[in-house]
């Protein structure tokens, strides 16, 4: 049974910055295409970003690029996304996603099978 175990969400003001993590547990030999979703209330769920299974290739959403990285570490089957110069519009709650069929960059929600329970990330003005 695999199991996403996502840390680092919490308020912040406009400008600051969080770490978000996400371990996948249950099948640690294998590696896993990983990514991070978001939901504001009353929105639909929406991709932030994606990394391959090898962690060489990265996709963000434009909203987010230049601002989010995501990275792997393969050994520990954790992925994170750093999130700085936060703004109000980033406020939701984020999703880890992991794929352990899929070697490349993953951004569609349905193509992932397991998810996390989700972490509330909230920006104040």
């Amino acid at each position: 049974q695999v199991h996403l175990i996502e840390s680092g969400g919490g308020q912040v003001q406009t400008g600051g910055s969080l770490r978000l993590s996400c371990v996948v547990s249950g099948r640690t030999s294998d590696s896993f295409a990983m990514g991070w979703f978001r939901q504001a209330p009353e929105k639909e769920r929406e991709f932030v970003a994606a990394v391959s299974w090898s962690g060489a290739s990265t996709h963000y959403a434009d909203s987010v690029k230049g601002r989010f990285t995501i990275s792997k570490d393969i050994a520990e089957n954790t992925v994170y996304l750093q999130m700085n110069s936060l703004k109000p519009e980033d406020t939701a709650v984020y999703y880890c996603a992991a794929d352990p069929y899929k070697s490349y960059v993953v951004i569609t929600a349905i193509e992932y099978t397991y998810w996390g329970q989700g972490t509330q990330v909230t920006v104040s003005s």
